[in-house]
């Protein structure tokens, strides 16, 4: 992901705030700019509908389960081995592309706990700020095709993952790093590589800098050419960006920005990602304008609702990628955020991080299938849904569906009994209408003091149940 130093106030991304063992908080734009193109506005309502998605950072890092990428870049908040050299370093995570064997690559599994998860959406790292390449790419010999995993019948893993999310029918997103720091147009061998941007000066090597921006245009040509139909182009790594659009907002990440733009000609891409996709939603993060179709806050949820279109990007665990021993959040956390997220208007992206083997561990698959057993019964005030004026009260969230009905989601405390009365204030339903418990799929009684709901719970569902993630009310 897009790491950065400092809390940017701007939209107030300041709630559920979660720091792994980077420390850094990624930050959105604080403005919007709706698309104009027809087919990119419907896809972009189609996919505001799906509200929950999956993220998969998979790469070199898995195989001595290591922060993603981060470790090569030589900024102060990165923490290394002092007793090894930087150089020594680098050659030796560039020379795990000769261990990355994963011959017990499962995307299906990957597919069936996402589905089981309840989860819409996908979005793979086909290539991460190390470079190396999760697809079978022309354009680089730094590729999990290029290595012992070279003879597996899947060694063109992208190609794999997508079509197993396919057949689940999964919209699909494609992530692609736009800085590459194993290439040489990004991070050239002449000089020291002190920060996460290109090493050089790109006014006075303009060949050089061109050839990168060739490059990144043929890698992700190839990506939506020859990974079939695509939905969505994730792009992370916002300080690679034009430097007329780096405002005091970019400044405060704490960041170093450079005295050059670092543009890799967007509107090209763009047309000629559209033209192989039309429709192609365009995620060109942190960069305000036309290529971000959508904002992603990342391990945050703003603190108010906003009704533009965001997702929220956080991990199951404390890491992105896989680390050994994990702590992975319960799913009633993980219903809790979606919940929120939701109700204030966006999607959760939940970051699950498959092992150097290519699988997901018991743990994780286990955790998704109890978020998936919650919105099986409660789905439909979740899916398909937009904001309310009131979306809050408390630990109550509102949200309403398409038929303009409102539907209240009440969060639980994890491993406490069930009140048998629950009650909110505000978002009353009208004198006589029924409210019904989802997952019951039964009418509860309920009445109204001036603004204030009380709604009665079942006997048999509190018999049914000694503790609950969140009731979901239908009116």
């Amino acid at each position: 992901m897009f790491k950065k130093i400092g809390i940017l106030l701007g939209l107030s991304f300041l709630t559920h705030l979660q720091t792994s063992a980077q420390g850094n908080i990624h930050q959105a734009s604080t403005e919007y700019q709706y698309p104009t193109d027809p087919l990119v506005k419907e896809k972009l309502e189609t996919w505001r509908d799906q509200k929950f998605g999956m993220i998969i950072h998979w790469g070199l890092y898995a195989v001595p389960g290591i922060i993603e990428s981060w470790e090569l870049c030589s900024e102060d908040w990165i923490n290394r081995d002092s007793t090894q050299t930087y150089d020594d370093y680098k050659k030796w995570y560039w020379g795990l592309n000769k261990q990355f064997n994963p011959t017990n690559f499962n995307p299906e599994q990957w597919a069936g706990a996402a589905k089981n998860a309840g989860m819409k959406y996908v979005v793979f790292t086909t290539k991460h700020h190390d470079g190396f390449s999760m697809f079978d790419t022309k354009y680089s010999d730094f590729k999990i095709s290029n290595g012992p995993f070279a003879q597996n019948p899947k060694a063109d893993v992208a190609k794999y993952v997508f079509e197993a999310f396919r057949k689940q029918n999964f919209m699909i997103g494609a992530y692609f790093s736009k800085p590459d720091w194993h290439s040489e147009y990004f991070w050239w061998n002449r000089y020291a590589t002190p920060d996460r941007n290109a090493n050089y000066d790109i006014r006075k090597n303009p060949w050089r800098w061109n050839k990168f921006k060739e490059f990144s245009y043929n890698q992700i040509q190839e990506l939506m050419t020859g990974y079939g139909k695509m939905d969505i182009l994730w792009l992370d790594g916002g300080w690679v960006r034009p430097l007329d659009t780096v405002t005091d907002e970019v400044r405060a990440w704490g960041a170093a920005i450079p005295a050059f733009s670092q543009e890799i000609d967007m509107p090209k891409i763009a047309s000629m990602a559209r033209k192989n996709q039309p429709g192609l939603l365009v995620v060109d993060r942190t960069v305000h304008g036309e290529f971000e179709n959508y904002r992603t806050p990342e391990q945050s949820i703003p603190a108010t609702k906003s009704d533009t279109p965001w997702e929220s990007c956080i991990t199951l665990g404390g890491a992105w990628g896989y680390v050994p021993n994990d702590n992975f959040k319960s799913s009633t956390k993980v219903v809790h955020t979606l919940i929120e997220v939701v109700a204030k208007g966006g999607s959760l992206l939940l970051g699950v991080g498959p092992g150097a083997d290519g699988t997901l561990n018991d743990i994780q698959v286990a955790r998704l299938k109890e978020i998936g057993t919650w919105l099986n019964a409660n789905g439909e005030a979740i899916y398909n849904t937009r904001t309310t004026d009131i979306y809050r009260d408390g630990e109550t969230f509102f949200t309403k569906g398409k038929d303009n009905s409102i539907y209240a989601l009440v969060r639980l405390p994890e491993d406490q009994a069930i009140n048998p009365t629950i009650t909110w204030t505000g978002n009353v339903p009208a004198k006589g209408a029924k409210v019904f418990l989802l997952s019951e799929k039964v009418a509860v009684k309920w009445k109204a003091e001036g603004d204030k709901v009380s709604v009665t719970l079942p006997a048999s569902f509190l018999k049914k149940y000694k503790n609950y993630p969140s009731l979901a009310f239908k009116y």
